[in-house]
């Protein structure tokens, strides 16, 4: 496989109830708003050079589809799965995240070469946080 001429972004886009409140779980997770891309409809959440999740009021989410937006508290469409540099730095994201306002989203995975543990965000979208080994990728 070839290396791309240049680096591919993900942004994930998530209708939210409440922007302010959203924007806030957010940011005490760490992540930093850019008020570039943001406004009273939108916040870009930065995760990483590469990641961006953009928390979109229905209203404003509802200018992009022709589909009902579902209730993420009820329904499952997507689950947005972050790696993370170990064990520690999951534990630490997934608590942060609870003692923001999320709720436990699955059980903890611990395979040994695998361990990972998720949450939902305040509006029900689900966020899987992952540890893997790297001797274990290699191969």
């Amino acid at each position: 496989m070839s290396t791309p001429a240049h680096q591919q972004m993900v942004f994930v886009n998530l209708p939210v109830n409440d922007l302010d409140a959203s924007k806030k779980f957010f940011t005490d997770l760490g992540y930093s708003i850019n008020p570039q891309f943001s406004n009273e409809d939108a916040a870009s959440v930065v995760i990483s050079d590469t990641i961006v999740a953009m928390l979109l009021t229905k209203p404003f989410y509802s200018t992009f589809t022709k589909k009902e937006i579902a209730d993420a508290t009820k329904t499952s469409q997507v689950m947005i799965a972050l790696s993370a540099e170990s064990r520690e730095k999951v534990d630490e994201l997934v608590d942060r995240a609870l003692a923001a306002g999320g709720s436990p989203a699955n059980e903890t995975q611990d395979l040994g070469f695998m361990y990972g543990r998720s949450f939902d965000d305040l509006d029900g979208h689900t966020w899987e946080v992952v540890w893997m080994d790297p001797s274990a990728v290699q191969g």
